[in-house]
This record gives C-alpha cells, sequence and structure tokens, in this order.
C-alpha cells in the first residue's frame, strides 16, 4: 500500500520584507490586499497545526499543488525553500507551481533555483513539465499551469505542447501499469476553467489527455475548496479532487485548513483508492476527519 498527502495553497506567512523595487510591479496590488485581508486569515500557526497532523499519519509522499508563496519576492522563495526542507527531502515531497509562485516574470525561475529539487523528476526531455515521481505502483506527474498574468487576474495556463506531453507520459506509464496520479493547480473541470480571471486557459487540451489516454486521479488547488469531480477517460471516470487552502483559519469565509490522505493498494486486476480528508470545522479548533470514501 502506498500513502500520499496532498496539501495546497500555503502562502506562507508572515510576509517577509518586500523592497521598494519589488513593488514597482503588479505585487503592489497583492501587497495592498495582503495587508488589508489575507494577513488576517492566513495564519502560519494553522498551517504549523495542520502540517503536524498530516506528518503523524506518516504518507509515503506528500503533494503540494502550488501557490507556495504570495508575492514571489526572492526573500519569500529561500522562505518557501526552508518550509519545503522541514516538510521532508525532495524524495519523499513533491510540488508544482501556482499562480502566487509565477506572479510576474521571472518568479517562476527564481522558484526553481530555491526549491527545483521538488518540482522534478524523470522525463523525457528538456522540459521541467510534465516530470514523474514514481513510488511502488504509483506514478505522480507534475504539470504546471503558472504563469504571470496581469494585476487581478490569477488564471493559468497548459500549452498544446505540455499537454501532448502529459498524454505521452499517460500512455507509457498506463501501459505499464501504474496508477496515474496527474497534478495541476488551477482545476481543469469546464466550468472552473472557463472563468477568465480564475480559470484555465488550454483546459481542452488536458481534458483531451486524460479522455484519451486516461489517468486514476487528478489533484489540484487554486480555489481554496474542497471539491469532488470527475473527468471522463478511455475506461472510466476519472476523479478530480481539490483541496482548500492549507493555511485558512476557522473563523473565516473561507474553507477552513485542511488535507487529503489517499491510500492506494493493487488488488489483483484491480485498484484500491480511498480518500480521507482531515481539517478544520468552521467551530473549534480540533482536527478532525471529515470525510472518508472509496474512489476505487
Amino acid at each position: 500500500m502506498i500513502t500520499l498527502a496532498h496539501i495546497s495553497d500555503i502562502h506562507l506567512s508572515p510576509l517577509p520584507h518586500i523592497t521598494a523595487k519589488e513593488l514597482l510591479s503588479k505585487r503592489i496590488t497583492g501587497y495592498v490586499n495582503w495587508k488589508l485581508k489575507r494577513s488576517r486569515f492566513m495564519q502560519r500557526d494553522t498551517l504549523t497545526n495542520l502540517v503536524t497532523h498530516m506528518q503523524n499519519n506518516r504518507p509515503h509522499l506528500t503533494i503540494v499543488t502550488g501557490d507556495l508563496v504570495n508575492l514571489a519576492s526572492h526573500n519569500e522563495m529561500v522562505m518557501a525553500q526552508n518550509w519545503l526542507e522541514k516538510l521532508g527531502p525532495p524524495e519523499k515531497v513533491c510540488a508544482i507551481p501556482g499562480n502566487h509562485d509565477a506572479y510576474v516574470r521571472g518568479s517562476l525561475e527564481d522558484a526553481h533555483k530555491n526549491w527545483g529539487p521538488y518540482m522534478s523528476g524523470e522525463r523525457l526531455d528538456d522540459n521541467p513539465f510534465p516530470y514523474v515521481r514514481r513510488i511502488g505502483d504509483v506514478a505522480i506527474i507534475g504539470c504546471s499551469s503558472a504563469v504571470p498574468r496581469p494585476p487581478f487576474i490569477a488564471s493559468g495556463q497548459i500549452s498544446t505542447a505540455q499537454s501532448e506531453r502529459l498524454a505521452q507520459y499517460l500512455e507509457i506509464l498506463g501501459k505499464a501499469g501504474f496508477f496515474r496520479i496527474v497534478l495541476i493547480h488551477h482545476p481543469p473541470i469546464a466550468q472552473y476553467a472557463r472563468s477568465w480571471r480564475k480559470g484555465l486557459r488550454g483546459a481542452k487540451g488536458f481534458r483531451d489527455a486524460i479522455k484519451n489516454d486516461g489517468a486514476e486521479l487528478v489533484l489540484h488547488g487554486h480555489l481554496h475548496r474542497s471539491l469532488i469531480n470527475a473527468l471522463p477517460g478511455p475506461t472510466h471516470e476519472v476523479p478530480v479532487i481539490g483541496v482548500a487552502s492549507a493555511t485558512a483559519r476557522a473563523d473565516h469565509g473561507e474553507q477552513p485548513a485542511r488535507y487529503n490522505f489517499f491510500k492506494v493498494e493493487r488488488l489483483a486486476s484491480r485498484w484500491s483508492c480511498t480518500l480521507t480528508e482531515y481539517g478544520y470545522q468552521r467551530i473549534g479548533d480540533k482536527i478532525v476527519n471529515r470525510l472518508q470514501m472509496r474512489l476505487y
């Protein structure tokens, strides 16, 4: 049996020093938003307690689906590197970037310099995404939808070329008999992807890769909500699971901080996969088992 923890939208706090030069960009709008709003409900203590609970479950691999930082300043990238190192070594933790990690031009390159080992794996060519991590019978395929956007826009994009590479990985790993889990920050489901402000451009190409070549699971973050959807595959519907932000306080309007825990096991000619969601309730300060369901 392989166990996997899924956490997302970390938005590390407190915000480190931001230089005046760094604020001469889209970051100024994000900085104001952080000071007036997000700093009140994105709490480091909430994250710390959630991570401690998650680590006590001893997952074989922890998956982070983006938005580790807020404004993608250099000091934040270093802070994210330190946080990832405390979470575990690269062979025990894998990550993909979110829109906040690519907040302005050059941010994604800075992320790769600081925490690149956590966003890497086996590849067919020199393109950084998708990459593959294999652990037992499970193959993790990390995609990137993170691109710089204008102020007030949080949409992502997955290129045709990346979706074509994804299809290659899915075909190869499917023929080899792996349980394939695809990671992407922005949800690829059409009703969310079509949003001009928070959606995913190129989502149809991503969905076509799943439809034609199959997968067993898709994991995402971005919307700070627990979501359970599905995409059509060649033989069965593929569960698409979103997780709430890992730092949201329980007494705020957003869904309280949560993480998902998966158990994957091969049983003769079929798969067994269960999902357990742990997190805070609207009332109280305890982390509880909020949901348990069998996906396969």
